[in-house]
């Protein structure tokens, strides 16, 4: 059984009523909402207070779940919208939408990648992990979400467009946009 079945039965007990269930579901995901507020709450001590109100948000949608998607596709669309609402509230400009690129997909990315098992090789793998992790930090939400999703989580081009609510075109541009920056941050270290 895959995890889009196990997530549906959870669901199924918990819309007929099994308090413990959600238990289980929020235990499940917990880590992975909190995870994905950390792109966007700043402050670590209102994570906590952000998840919950995912939870809640959550539980109270749960009996409307119709399991057209996949559960998580579903709660990062809440967990995203929470943190947007999050933003808002603290005076903070949510991500405006971006324009269309046509193959933008088509980026390269630096060649120059490449692990070694020696010291210098070691401390420089260190030095490009902090650059690339610095630089998704201080992206726009949205390319970060979308470059994250794309390139951490796996997530494809269209499970990504589903849960941004965007068109594909979008997500390419995003994710593109995304790597061209972190491209940007890393050529210096690279050229060296």
């Amino acid at each position: 059984m895959n995890e889009r079945d196990l997530d549906f039965q959870l669901i199924q007990r918990i819309q007929n009523g099994e308090q413990q269930a959600f238990t289980l579901l929020v235990k499940k995901y917990q880590n992975r909402v909190a995870n994905i507020l950390t792109r966007y709450v700043r402050n670590n001590g209102d994570i906590a207070d952000v998840a919950q109100e995912v939870f809640i948000k959550v539980f109270n949608s749960l009996p409307s779940f119709r399991g057209d998607s996949a559960f998580y596709t579903w709660l990062y669309r809440i967990t995203v919208n929470t943190a947007k609402n999050y933003l808002t509230s603290q005076g903070r400009r949510p991500p405006a939408s971006d324009i269309d690129a046509m193959e933008a997909d088509s980026y390269d990315g630096s060649d120059a990648l490449k692990e070694s098992d020696d010291p210098e090789g070691i401390l420089r793998s260190q030095e490009i992990k902090n650059v690339i992790l610095d630089t998704i930090k201080l992206l726009p939400v949205e390319l970060k979400s979308a470059i994250t999703l794309r390139e951490l989580e796996g997530m494809s081009y269209e499970e990504i467009a589903t849960i941004e609510d965007c068109p594909i075109g979008t997500v390419r541009s995003r994710i593109y946009r995304a790597r061209e920056a972190i491209d940007k941050q890393l050529k210096p270290l690279l050229e060296d």
